[in-house]
């Protein structure tokens, strides 16, 4: 069934049709790896925060002790929050606003980037892939090819001045975020940037915009269920609502983010390049029947035809002879085109980090 035919959540839940209790099709079995029941959260666990303006802006001392905390976070949970990092929080509200003016839209408005392929440079739909999702998430999307050519709907008429100057915020960010964690790998402050050649002016953003309305029978339904992201890295804000959980340890951890601080998730083009020193961090998002969440997160990767491999540094051979028995690091990855990956993960249905199985060298 194309996206096109098909009710968006937001119209679904305006409609009046769900008010007392869920269409059977978003409906996940009590059984199924996806419910909501299926892990016990946990409350206890404290996620990392790192400071933004000592990594650019600290003495060396500063620079040296946040380089180490983001290394640490990177290894052991794939996920921090960022504060001070100096996007505006005018900016933060207004891309907010904007977000909701678009998903305000007549349906017929929206319609007009509906159903289209991966990569063209606009796409509003629904759940998360429509042609193999078995039950449907309860979310509706907007996802913007954002660089290196950018792109922006025509309505509401603010959208594309405000999207404009926030990507440009935050491709900024990314790339200072990728310096400290190539430093923390020992690799050098610019080796991650020119290796995946961030700042060339070809590398691949894409804004990602989520609308989470209120869910009937939050208990029974997913907003997205587990999953892992591509790129390198992607920041998230989101409005006062929460919703996200991450996967550590093998429970979930519900995320009460600061304001107008940055959820920071490492992809799994991350664990690639690092040779799994650094994971990819399994998350999902909750929905809940009081009010509608909207989150807003910018991807960060290569440009679409770079080939992403174990870097050479980061996989260490003991011994001169690399034919021998000796115990050696070997490559976990084989490398992949960042489209490829892309296309690989669309067309499948979202599980965990089961993407990552497929460049996986066992």
């Amino acid at each position: 069934m194309s996206t096109a035919s098909m009710f968006s959540v937001k119209q679904l839940v305006e409609s009046g049709f769900c008010a007392k209790s869920m269409p059977s099709k978003y409906v996940f079995p009590r059984s199924d790896d996806n419910s909501v029941v299926h892990y016990i959260p946990d409350e206890a666990k404290v996620i990392p925060t790192i400071d933004f303006s000592l990594l650019t802006s600290g003495n060396p001392d500063q620079r040296s002790k946040v380089i180490s905390d983001l290394g640490n976070a990177c290894r052991e949970w794939g996920f921090f929050m960022l504060i001070n990092h100096g996007v505006s929080q005018d900016l933060m509200d207004e891309v907010i606003k904007v977000s909701e003016d678009f998903f305000d839209l007549k349906e017929e408005d929206k319609r007009d980037y509906a159903g289209k392929t991966l990569f063209d440079p606009i796409r509003w739909g629904t759940s998360f892939n429509v042609s193999v999702d078995k039950t449907l998430f309860w979310r509706d999307y907007l996802k913007i090819h954002v660089h290196p050519q950018f792109n922006a709907p025509k309505k509401p008429v603010e959208f594309s001045e405000t999207l404009r100057e926030y990507c440009e915020r935050s491709r900024k960010v990314a790339s200072e975020l990728l310096k400290g964690i190539s430093e923390s790998l020992g690799l050098g402050k610019n080796y991650i940037n020119k290796k995946m050649k961030i700042e060339s002016g070809l590398s691949h953003q894409l804004l990602v915009i989520n609308l989470y309305p209120p869910c009937p029978e939050p208990d029974v339904a997913m907003g997205l269920p587990p999953h892992t992201d591509h790129g390198l890295l992607t920041l998230l804000m989101q409005n006062q609502l929460c919703g996200l959980q991450v996967l550590h340890d093998s429970r979930w951890v519900p995320v009460n983010p600061l304001p107008y601080s940055f959820l920071v998730i490492s992809g799994d083009h991350m664990e690639i390049l690092t040779n799994g020193k650094y994971k990819s961090v399994v998350h999902r998002a909750l929905v809940n029947n009081n009010a509608t969440r909207i989150s807003v997160g910018t991807g960060h990767g290569p440009s679409l035809d770079t080939i992403v491999s174990p870097v050479e540094e980061l996989v260490n051979w003991e011994g001169d002879d690399r034919d021998c028995d000796r115990d050696r690091d070997l490559p976990a990855y084989r490398g992949i085109r960042y489209r490829e990956y892309m296309e690989l993960q669309q067309s499948n249905q979202l599980n965990g980090n089961s993407c990552l199985d497929h460049v996986r060298i066992l």
